[in-house]
């Protein structure tokens, strides 16, 4: 049969002459994001949406119970509680397929059905980790903004490039939309204000991965030197991001800030300021190759090394393992975009993150009989359902090779930790990773 009556996907794969009789695999992405999750499993039959919630602590007791007050049924005490806080699960249906004429695919210079179920592993792989990085950095980006437009006389309404963290307050561990009533606590250049509301724009024109740009309203009217184009705007919860020489926004960075040790260490000291448990000792740091090489220039970094005994191994390999409390874990998967201002310029995001961070949650009826069937083909990877459907065309000649998974990521809170149980802890709403943003 002519090459040309087969379908134009594959013309390309069918032998003329000599052609290596297998495939060559592409390039793919370094991935990690994910292995920083929680895994949890969501039960059938509870809906598409699960709060938790999380119990918090009691302050500490430093007064002695006077003598005089030990009276009575109550001995003088006054009974107290520990606080709580929620935070929301969300599953959805992720899935893809390919389609495989096993009649046409003899022809083929090597198995195509084995290069498919290849390809859709490393899809899948690729896909969760990107869902799990999303959700990490919408939580760690939340509070965190700037002025988008500057006002022409004080008014009680602002543009910013990014409303996440803005839009809901904490009452008792629990989120509720921002209003008169709810108020958030803002930082807008040099004044503090009040946000009552927040809404996104129309058209999203964000400059943040995954931001969504919108109007603050505030309880008072904001100064037009507070609400100057570029100034910072930073929710009272912010979660805490490290730049170079003290930069208040992305905007603000400039050529030459670059990653440095000394960033590292504030990030560590920042999660164990709130006590952030470790991950099998160290905090784990996901970074892409460029930041890598900023730190290996690094002064500080290099004196680290110099004469050390270990200094040979770190860096032969490139890439340090574990020191400074840091497991460096290199991914291509890491945010990295334009400066939002300056041309030629790009800003990189490492992010340092402890355990419980990042929450997975995987349905638990994926794979149950009935929705898999004893005489399906589906089979189990890394909580990913791997399926290849039978031929039922007329000819029974054309099969699916697909790939789902049911579930979500989600970035727990910590608001009910606080400096009355952690003297040392921030009033960060998300306290479990430190982003940082520098110039590569």
């Amino acid at each position: 049969m002519g090459i040309q009556n087969f379908p134009p996907a594959l013309q390309p794969i069918i032998q003329q002459g000599f052609l290596e009789r297998e495939f060559q695999q592409a390039l793919q992405s370094r991935l990690g994001y994910r292995a920083v999750a929680d895994r949890e499993e969501i039960a059938v039959g509870i809906g598409e949406t699960l709060t938790k919630t999380r119990a918090g602590l009691k302050p500490s007791v430093t007064v002695p119970l006077a003598p005089a007050t030990n009276t009575n049924l109550d001995n003088g005490l006054t009974p107290t509680t520990w606080g709580v806080e929620q935070y929301t699960l969300s599953i959805n249906h992720y899935a893809a397929t390919t389609d495989l004429n096993m009649v046409t695919s003899r022809v083929g210079i090597a198995s195509q059905f084995l290069q498919n179920a290849y390809v859709n592993g490393e899809q899948a792989a690729r896909s969760l980790d990107e869902l799990a990085r999303n959700a990490l950095f919408a939580a760690y980006f939340s509070g965190n903004t700037r002025v988008g437009t500057t006002l022409a006389a004080a008014g009680p309404a602002i543009s910013v490039d990014d409303i996440r963290g803005f839009t809901t307050t904490f009452a008792y561990g629990v989120p509720a939309p921002v209003s008169t009533t709810a108020p958030l606590t803002v930082t807008i250049g040099s004044n503090v204000y009040q946000v009552v509301g927040a809404a996104p724009d129309a058209t999203n024109v964000s400059t943040a991965p995954g931001g969504v740009s919108g109007s603050l309203t505030l309880s008072a009217n904001v100064t037009v030197a507070d609400a100057t184009a570029g100034n910072t705007v930073t929710a009272a919860n912010a979660s805490v991001i490290e730049r170079p020489a003290g930069r208040t926004n992305t905007a603000a960075l400039q050529a030459g800030d670059t990653l440095t040790m000394g960033n590292l260490l504030d990030a560590v000291a920042a999660l164990r300021t709130n006590a952030v448990p470790e991950i099998d000792g160290v905090y784990n740091c996901y970074l892409d190759p460029v930041s890598a090489r900023q730190l290996f220039a690094d002064p500080d970094f290099r004196q680290l090394f110099q004469g050390a005994t270990s200094a040979n191994q770190v860096f032969r390999r490139a890439m340090v393992n574990d020191f400074l409390g840091l497991r460096f874990i290199p991914t291509t998967e890491a945010y990295v975009q334009p400066h939002p201002s300056l041309a030629g310029l790009v800003v990189r995001r490492p992010i340092v993150c402890g355990q419980g961070a990042l929450i997975e949650g995987d349905f638990a009826g994926m794979a149950t009989e009935d929705v898999a069937p004893r005489d399906s083909i589906v089979s189990m990877v890394d909580g990913v359902a791997m399926v290849t459907r039978e031929p039922i065309d007329r000819l029974q000649q054309i099969i699916a090779q697909s790939w789902y998974w049911i579930g979500g990521f989600c970035a727990p809170t910590d608001t009910t930790t606080n400096s009355t149980t952690i003297p040392t802890a921030t009033n960060a709403a998300y306290k479990r990773a430190v982003m940082i943003e520098h110039i590569g």
